[in-house]
């Protein structure tokens, strides 16, 4: 799903809302989420996930077409952990995450 995609959706579920100000607040969210993980926060949406940044430490690669070795620098990666809903919900566990719901 793209932002966009997002945006259609949500105004198609809340029909009150101006097409503006759903993508205004998507817009928001999203950038407050790249700002809070930049900083070096973690985000938690329950039942849903987390993200927090990571750093990878150099490390040696290799290009599998030719053998040859290379160095790759460090980077900063953000890693996702899905929520224990969410993986049950992936995980076609439907009929588990209904009956507690109920």
């Amino acid at each position: 799903m793209t932002k966009s995609e997002l945006i259609q959706t949500l105004c198609e579920k809340l029909p009150h809302l101006i097409e503006k100000d759903v993508e205004l607040a998507v817009t928001c969210i999203l950038e407050q989420m790249s700002q809070t993980i930049a900083a070096g926060e973690r985000i938690e949406i329950r039942d849903f996930g987390s993200f927090t940044k990571r750093h990878r430490v150099p490390r040696t690669a290799r290009n599998p077409k030719t053998g040859e070795s290379f160095e790759l620098e460090a980077t900063t990666a953000v890693h996702f952990k899905p929520g224990k809903q969410l993986k049950d919900r992936v995980n076609d566990h439907r009929k588990d995450y209904l009956i507690k719901k109920l």
